[in-house]
């Protein structure tokens, strides 16, 4: 998005970040390390309230979880522009780290997951927004929340 500020991008998709989720246990949000930026695992919090709890798709359908997924990024976006003072210093994303609590015989994690990579490249566009990735099941998740993302981006 080079003629397109990140900014004019997220008013653009009528996105507007949230402030960025404090921790709920001991860890930093984000820590830089030369041009890369880490971001911890976030989960489902908006406006100070969990989006679901439970395991998918026993108690949390899949369109919840995949709102979960988008949620979980847009707290990240957050936490990442608290750290660097603007996304337009984003050069890439370079992985994402997908856990969604989920029953042994559940496979769509690939599926909820997207939740999360669709919004990135949404954002950034294909050159910076696309990325590796892991989406794992996971028997739970802290405060028993259905998805949990974590991150890595590359900043200049």
């Amino acid at each position: 998005m080079p003629t397109t500020s990140i900014a004019q991008r997220l008013t653009e998709l009528n996105i507007t970040l949230p402030e960025p989720t404090k921790p709920v246990a001991s860890y930093i949000p984000t820590r830089r390390s030369g041009n890369l930026v880490y971001i911890s695992g976030q989960i489902p919090i908006a406006n100070g309230t969990l989006l679901a709890k439970g395991i998918v798709p026993t108690q949390v359908d899949q369109d919840t979880a995949i709102q979960c997924a988008r949620q979980c990024t847009l707290n990240a976006l957050a936490a990442l522009n608290k750290e660097l003072g603007s996304l337009d210093k984003i050069t890439k994303v370079v992985k994402v780290g997908i856990f969604v609590a989920s029953t042994p015989d559940f496979g769509a994690q690939p599926t909820i997951a997207n939740g999360c990579s669709d919004l990135l490249v949404e954002i950034f566009g294909q050159d910076i927004g696309q990325h590796a990735r892991a989406a794992i099941g996971v028997a739970s998740l802290p405060l028993n929340v259905p998805v949990e993302i974590e991150f890595i981006f590359e900043a200049e």
